[in-house]
C-alpha cells in the first residue's frame, strides 16, 4: 500500500478512496466498516490501516466533524433486567439528558463479540461525541476493538483490563465484599461461604476476590465457592449444591436476587435465617428491605456511579481531563435482620 502524507489527504475521503488505497473491493471496505463477518483478519487489518492513514470517517462521523458536535452519546449495554444494570442505565439516561445530550442505546448479548463490535460500528456511523460501555460489555471482550478517536467511558470496576486513556467508573466491589465478610466474622462465624455471580461479569470476579482476600487476611478457612447467574432461581439451586457440600453458618451472596433464592433453599431445608445461617447480599435492591426477613446487604449507588461517569465523559468530550480517568465510588453495609451470631458463639 502506498503511504499518504497528512498534507496530501483530500478534504473528504470516501469509501471508494479507502478501497483503492487498500487494493480491495468497495464491498470489502463496507464489510469492515460495518463490522460484518466473512472478512479475513489480514484483509481487515489492511483496510483498517488504510482507514487510519486516509483519515476516513463513516458518514455520520463525518457530519459530526463538520459541525464539531452532535450532542449525542452512544451506549452499549447488556440485554438484562437485573437491578444493578437497570439502575445504571436509568442513571445514564438522566445524566445525559441533564447535560443537554441525547442517548443512542444498543442492547447486546454480553458474550457476543461480533454483535458488540457491530453495535460500536453502528453508533459511530450515526455520529456520536462519546461512547459508553456498561459491564459486562467491555473492550476486553474477545475480538472487540474500542472506538478510535471517540472518548470512551466504561462503567466497570477499574483494573488492568482497561487502557490508560479509557474513562472507567465503578463501585468498589472488592471493598463491598470485604465489608460483608468482616461483618459476618465479627459476629463470631468461623468462616463465610460464597455464592458468586456469573464469572463473565467483572463485578462477580471482584466480589469473589474481596471475599477470598478477606478470609485469607483473617486466617479463616476458604470454602469452595459456587456460582449462579444472578437470578433467584440460580441462588436457590446453588444454595442446594452448597448444602450438599457442607454446613455453612454464614453466606455472602453476590447479589440480592440470588440471596432471595438462597434463603428460600435454606428455609426449605429446615434451616432458619439468621438462627442457623446468616446471609448477606449485595446491591440493596428495592425489595431487600421488605422481605419477610429483611436482608443485610451492601448498598451500591449505581445511579450516582453512572452520573459521575457521564460527567467525566462529557469533560473529555470538551477537552477537559483534569479529573481522574479511573476511580471507584464507595459502598456501605446495611445491617438488617438476616445476620446474627452463630448459635454456638461464645
Amino acid at each position: 500500500m502506498e503511504s499518504v502524507s497528512r498534507a496530501a489527504r483530500p478534504a473528504a475521503v470516501s469509501m471508494t478512496d479507502v478501497a483503492r488505497h487498500a487494493g480491495v473491493s468497495l464491498k470489502t471496505v463496507s464489510r469492515v466498516v460495518n463490522a460484518e463477518q466473512h472478512v479475513s483478519g489480514a484483509v481487515r487489518e489492511t483496510v483498517q490501516r488504510a482507514i487510519e492513514e486516509l483519515g476516513y470517517q463513516p458518514n455520520g462521523a463525518a457530519r459530526a466533524l463538520a459541525s464539531k458536535r452532535t450532542k449525542r452519546i452512544g451506549m452499549i449495554a447488556a440485554s438484562t433486567s437485573f437491578s444493578g444494570p437497570s439502575a445504571i442505565l436509568d442513571g445514564v439516561e438522566k445524566a445525559v439528558r441533564q447535560q443537554g445530550y441525547s442517548l443512542a442505546l444498543v442492547r447486546t448479548q454480553p458474550d457476543e463479540g461480533y454483535e458488540i463490535q457491530h453495535a460500536i460500528a453502528q453508533l459511530i456511523s450515526q455520529g456520536i461525541d462519546g461512547m459508553i460501555l456498561s459491564q459486562p460489555v467491555g473492550p476486553d471482550n474477545p475480538g472487540i476493538q474500542g472506538p478510535a478517536g471517540v472518548p470512551l467511558l466504561s462503567i466497570d470496576y477499574p483494573d488492568a483490563r482497561h487502557s490508560a486513556g479509557e474513562i472507567v467508573v465503578g463501585t468498589d466491589e472488592v471493598d463491598g465484599a470485604r465489608q460483608a465478610v468482616n461483618h459476618l466474622l465479627s459476629l463470631g462465624h468461623r468462616t463465610v461461604w460464597h455464592l458468586g455471580g456469573d464469572p463473565a461479569w467483572a463485578a462477580a470476579r471482584q466480589r469473589t476476590r474481596g471475599w477470598r482476600e478477606t478470609l485469607e487476611a483473617a486466617g479463616a478457612s476458604v470454602p469452595e465457592p459456587v456460582f449462579g447467574d444472578w437470578t433467584a432461581a440460580s441462588g436457590y439451586a446453588q444454595m442446594q449444591k452448597m448444602l450438599d457440600a457442607g454446613s455453612p453458618t454464614a453466606v455472602f451472596v453476590a447479589n440480592d436476587q440470588m440471596a432471595i433464592g438462597a434463603i428460600h433453599a435454606l428455609e426449605r431445608s429446615g434451616r432458619s435465617i439468621p438462627g442457623d445461617v446468616s446471609v448477606v447480599g449485595f446491591d440493596d435492591a428495592d425489595e431487600s428491605a421488605f422481605l419477610h426477613i429483611p436482608l443485610t446487604t451492601i448498598r451500591a449507588d449505581f445511579q450516582d456511579t453512572a452520573h459521575q461517569g457521564v460527567l467525566r465523559l462529557i469533560e473529555s468530550i470538551n477537552g477537559r481531563d483534569e479529573a481522574p480517568r479511573q476511580f471507584t465510588l464507595p459502598v456501605h453495609l446495611v445491617i438488617r435482620e438476616s445476620t446474627a451470631p452463630p448459635r454456638n458463639a461464645g
